[in-house]
């Protein structure tokens, strides 16, 4: 049964159960617990935690999901992916333990021929919490299972919750027994490599604090509706179906193998180091396609450097197989073809998919050419100094530094017969694992403080925002907080959050910035300084008491600062504006990555397959101001996300929307899902001025642009500008590129002339200096300071002059220049020195420590530079004590 199949036959045998299809949720929700969705019940949250009422009673769905923390061990084992689907049916207050049980056990079992997966009934096992003999008798009821094979386990094993404080509960798990082939006989307890597990079902009923049961905490008491969380391991069923013996062999996996086969004329099977990186491209390459396919861009932090890890491991390891030409593109169309019968929108996103996977793989290759040449000098550094062991800090930094993987640094040390402390390497990635699990466990507490927002939710309903059409309304105290805990009331002067039944103020979200403005009442006035959600649905208000008090349950009157709200709105119409002028330019690819919407300014991210043309950028804002010229009127709906997509509408990645969505149109030209406000007439935007545009990581590139009178200031103070710059020039202003240019041309040739004329100046001491050597043991030295401010390239001609003069004699010359702050040297030997064993990439050394300094270069010439001036005179006389030492 191809995995495209079983998905499709889980998600229909739950929409017979009367569950609603919920699509996968993007990989980067956001989530301040979590770097990529990992569970199938990420999207669930929030109905889970109570903090918004769920749209359906029972969902089901097939969930895309990633999880990072043993991406090292990928590859070495058959058992660890970074990517995999998890098939959930979720039920929220409505069906419970005996519904879960029967409904798993019916799809399990049932034969393929009526729909189900056709397990046999006689090999399935399950395992039940210690505590929990309920869930024992009903899989006895149920299913017919014998006592025999249905195992108890502690807490560590089938207790589950989130990682914070909320809801939880005892779980039960589906194993499916191999045979013995696979292991030892005695069932999961025994053996989870015969006994695989296939099947969570979580019986949340719980709710915990902040220490977990799992480790000994007792629970806080009962859920007030009891909820059901399930997830399948698409894969795992995919290889016990497809007869084979792990998920590298299914049918959407192993076609990654084949290609990987293809490139490198070996064979997967053959031998266990090539299966590992045939495993390693295998798995990240699905991994990378769908993070990208979900907005991720390759970078330093985060998110970006997840995936960069991951595609890097790739090239690393086709280069191990012996591969060195580019590849990842070709991998990525495999995985395309593959998954996208699933996922659809790989298909049609896949030329930015593939650009970005071609452009870090160049870049990527760069660095192994660099790390390579790194490599090389500290090897040899190494054999020069007699070791045979590379040390684990050179790895790390080889590693850390310059992205160069250890598995490269053994291969190349063994190749010139060096070791690598791996140990001491293998040390200090663990201390870096430390500090991130240590920063993770710190954003762990996104859910600890929300709970009194929460109660305001449950007893007050969400915040009605009134503010598409009305930005002045009536509305009531519903909740007030200070300091996070909640108050009767406040008073002048006190600062705190407020929350209304209904509110004319937008909250921040969407790159959209929050509204401003004033509350007012019996006497009171308050002032609205910042609004964001809290939780979902509820608006909380950051207000200042300017006058008076105010306290729940007062009625107030809300007003939106409306000259602010409409410089946001015009830029965010205009971002909508710049998206589709900028798609126009690069196609699909093009597709946004961030946006921050102010008062008169507008801030664009967008994916860019290479570099971004000024030209293009130009013709983008001309085309933006043009099409504002039509004063289109720009319309809102709400619709169902599926008739959206099909109006052609855009959805920005890692956005989480709902099966009814609102749309904006701004005619025919641009039409995307957006919360945000808007203008009624995209006339009223009056004009976009493109001000600036730069690369802010790897295939991401931003716009800055003014909107509105904030434009018109910026046009107007650069008419002001060119036209004191013609009279400056008193040239007419079109005639002033070629005038500047000119200038500077002149400029440049004067610069040249003073350079030239300083060197010859310098140079013309070279006689004197030469005059001024002194004997040290039978060398001639000339060391002194340069008081002509030179440059390294002057100061070097300089010494090589002075040498020159020297003659056949042996001599050392050591020139230095300096300023308050550092120092700068050359030291250069002539052939005679050279002869007695005098080295200039020696000498140098004994000059830079006294200067606080360090240098290198060759035996006829060196230099180096320090941060310590005063020091130059003990530099002199430690080069003088070099030279007597030689002659000893």
């Amino acid at each position: 049964m191809q995995t495209h199949e079983i998905r499709e036959r889980f998600l229909r045998h739950f929409e017979s159960n009367d569950h609603t299809r919920v699509p996968s949720a993007s990989l980067i929700l956001d989530d301040p617990n979590l770097l990529f969705v990992n569970a199938g019940m990420v999207q669930f949250k929030p109905y889970f935690l109570g903090e918004v009422p769920a749209p359906y009673s029972r969902a089901t769905s097939v969930q895309k999901c990633v999880r990072t923390g043993d991406i090292d061990e990928v590859g070495k084992t058959t058992r660890h992916n970074t990517f995999f689907q998890m098939a959930g049916n979720f039920s929220f207050g409505d069906y419970f333990k005996e519904g879960a049980i029967k409904q798993a056990w019916d799809l399990v079992t049932k034969p393929q021929s009526e729909g189900g997966y056709g397990f046999d009934p006689d090999r399935i096992w399950t395992t039940v919490y210690e505590h929990d003999p309920e869930s024992a008798e009903l899989w006895q009821k149920v299913a017919g299972l014998p006592a025999e094979r249905i195992q108890y386990r502690d807490a560590k094993d089938n207790y589950w919750d989130m990682g914070v404080a909320g809801p939880g509960g005892p779980c039960s798990e589906i194993y499916y027994d191999r045979g013995p082939q696979y292991g030892q006989e005695g069932g999961p307890v025994v053996d989870e490599d015969r006994y695989l597990e296939i099947w969570n079902l979580v019986f949340m009923q719980d709710m915990r604090g902040d220490g977990s049961p799992k480790d000994g905490y007792p629970v806080l008491g009962e859920l007030p509706s009891k909820n059901i969380d399930t997830g399948l391991g698409v894969e795992r069923v995919a290889f016990l179906l497809q007869g084979v013996d792990n998920v590298y062999e299914t049918d959407l996996v192993r076609p990654v193998i084949a290609a990987a086969e293809e490139f490198s004329g070996r064979t997967y099977g053959q031998n266990h180091a090539d299966d590992v990186r045939f495993r390693v491209i295998a798995d990240h390459a699905r991994s990378g396609v769908m993070l990208i396919g979900d907005g991720v861009t390759p970078g330093n932090e985060a998110r970006g450097y997840v995936l960069r890890r991951l595609l890097r491991r790739i090239v690393r390891s086709v280069r191990l197989l012996g591969v060195h030409e580019p590849v990842l593109p070709e991998f990525a169309a495999v995985v395309r073809d593959a998954m996208s019968p699933s996922y659809p929108e790989i298909e049609r996103d896949f030329e930015r998919i593939s650009d970005v996977m071609r452009m870090e793989e160049d870049t990527f290759l760069a660095t192994l050419s660099t790390g390579s040449k790194i490599f090389d000098m500290a090897a040899e550094r190494a054999k020069q100094s007699g070791a045979t062991v590379l040390g684990g800090d050179q790895a790390f930094q080889l590693h850390d530094t310059y992205g160069f993987p250890i598995d490269l640094t053994l291969e190349m040390a063994a190749e010139q017969g060096l070791e690598v402390d791996e140990e001491g390497f293998r040390s200090l990635m663990e201390e870096q694992r430390q500090r991130a699990k240590a920063d993770a466990a710190t954003r762990k507490s996104g859910h600890g403080d929300l709970s009194e927002y929460r109660a305001v939710l449950e007893q007050h309903g969400e915040t009605e925002f009134l503010g598409y059409s009305d930005l002045e309304a009536g509305c009531r105290v519903v909740g007030l907080l200070s300091g996070g805990a909640p108050v009767p009331a406040l008073s002048e002067g006190q600062r705190g959050e407020l929350i209304l039944d209904r509110t004319p103020f937008y909250a921040e979200s969407g790159g959209q910035i929050a509204d401003t403005g004033m509350l007012y009442g019996a006497g009171a006035q308050v002032s609205v300084l910042d609004v964001q959600k809290a939780v979902p649905g509820l608006s909380v208000h950051t207000v200042e008491v300017i006058a008076g008090d105010v306290g729940v349950d007062d009625k107030l009157t809300a007003s939106v600062d409306e000259a602010r709200r409409m410089s946001i709105a015009r830029s965010h119409s205009a971002t909508h504006l710049v998206h589709a002028a900028v798609r126009g330019a690069y196609g699909q690819r093009a597709a946004q990555a961030g946006s921050l919407n102010s008062p008169g300014r507008m801030r664009f991210d967008f994916t860019s397959p290479g570099s971004v043309s000024a030209d293009v950028l130009s013709e983008v804002e001309e085309e933006v101001n043009d099409y504002l010229l039509q004063n289109v009127e720009v319309s809102s709906y709400v619709t169902s996300k599926d008739k959206a997509f099909e109006l052609g509408a855009i959805a920005l990645f890692g956005e989480k929307y709902g099966n009814q969505v609102r749309v904006i149109d701004m005619g025919d030209y641009s039409r995307e899902l957006c919360g945000g406000t808007h203008v009624n007439r995209i006339g009223e935007l009056g004009l976009v001025k493109l001000v600036s545009d730069s690369s802010i990581g790897s295939g991401v590139h931003r716009i800055e642009a003014l909107v509105g009178t904030d434009a018109l200031r910026h046009v107007r103070k650069e008419q002001l500008l060119v036209s004191e710059l013609a009279n400056t020039f008193k040239v007419p202003s079109d005639q002033l590129p070629d005038r500047i240019s000119d200038v500077l041309g002149r400029l440049r040739d004067a610069e040249k002339e003073v350079e030239r004329l300083r060197r010859e100046r310098v140079l013309a001491s070279a006689g004197s200096l030469a005059e001024s050597a002194r004997d040290i043991d039978g060398v001639s030295l000339v060391a002194d300071t340069i008081t002509e401010d030179v440059d390294a390239q002057a100061l070097r001609s300089l010494v090589s002059e002075v040498r020159s003069r020297l003659g056949s004699r042996p001599g050392v010359v050591a020139l230095f220049v300096a300023d308050e702050q550092k120092v700068s040297f050359v030291v250069g030997t002539t052939p005679a020195a050279r002869d007695k064993g005098l080295v200039a990439g020696d000498l140098v050394r004994s000059v830079g420590g006294p200067v606080d300094g360090r240098g290198g270069g060759k035996a006829d010439m060196a230099q180096g530079g320090g941060s310590n001036p005063a020091g130059i005179g003990d530099a002199i006389r430690a080069l003088e004590r070099e030279l007597r030492g030689a002659a000893g």
